[in-house]
């Protein structure tokens, strides 16, 4: 007999009773890991956003230890548990993923790897290709993406293997935030930056204890200001740029200075 078959012969002596005890296990870490899930996401939401980062950082590590403790208490029901024995069995575990399941294996080990190395975690506010949103839930295959518009994005984890990967929390929840403004290039530039400035400090969604910038860029068409500044809570991101834009537009007005008008692209008919 084929040495490397001794692993499984254990499986030939198993009782409905180990049948029924692994599925009970399986079904049991499934209920723990909704349970769990459901609380720490209760306990982030209703605690001080200061917490809710933290808190939520450990639901995914908390899913990855109920499942590793399923499988040590379901592999001694299924082998014998010698050195040998599950040595064969990640083995053949291995090729089942490095043949039959490719693509879900990459994505996997791709997923393992954002946990344990902290890449980004539920909070977070990330970039990938082209869509820009809150790390609702890390699965084992892919991330979960909540958009400004409310749309969900899964991404699965194998595109972090040669995607780039912009965080722009980074474990804080706080985020800095951009609100343009295009002015004709006849005006005092000094007097609107200064005007700009005090305006965004104005918001009430302004994180307290940053500081306002504002950079000038001269265009063909006109110039442009870019403020900047953190906001509190980075789920407020859009309304604070929202509020900036409206507070930055009312100063202009009151200035009586004109907003730079870009050139109609002429279109020809083929």
């Amino acid at each position: 007999m084929n040495q490397n078959l001794i692993a499984w012969e254990h499986l030939e002596n198993l009782a409905w009773s180990d049948v029924l005890v692994v599925l009970a296990v399986l079904l049991l870490a499934r209920l723990l890991i909704v349970g769990v899930q459901w609380q720490l996401r209760r306990m982030a939401e209703s605690g001080s956003p200061g917490r809710r980062l933290t808190i939520l950082r450990i639901v995914p590590l908390a899913r990855l230890l109920i499942r590793a403790a399923a499988v040590l208490v379901i592999v001694p029901l299924l082998i014998e548990p010698t050195f040998r024995n599950v040595l064969v069995l990640g083995a053949s575990f291995a090729l089942a993923l490095a043949y039959l399941l490719k693509d879900y294996g990459s994505s996997f080990v791709a997923g393992l790897l954002t946990v344990l190395e902290n890449t980004y975690q539920p909070g977070d506010w990330i970039k990938v290709d082209g869509h820009y949103g809150e790390v609702t839930a890390i699965a084992s295959r892919a991330v979960y993406l909540r958009t400004a518009d409310d749309s969900q994005v899964i991404i699965p984890h194998s595109r972090f293997w040669s995607e780039s990967i912009v965080n722009s929390t980074g474990g804080t929840h706080s985020v800095v935030c951009v609100a343009n403004f295009y002015l004709d290039p006849n005006h005092d530039a000094a007097a609107v930056r200064e005007r700009l400035k005090e305006a965004a400090g104005l918001s009430g969604y302004k994180r307290p204890d940053s500081d306002v910038s504002v950079t000038v860029v001269e265009r063909p068409w006109g110039t442009q200001y870019r403020v900047k500044a953190y906001v509190k809570e980075s789920r407020d991101q859009f309304r604070f740029i929202s509020d900036m834009t409206i507070r930055g537009k009312d100063a202009i007005r009151q200035m009586k200075i004109r907003f730079a008008q870009a050139p109609y692209a002429e279109i020809e008919n083929g």
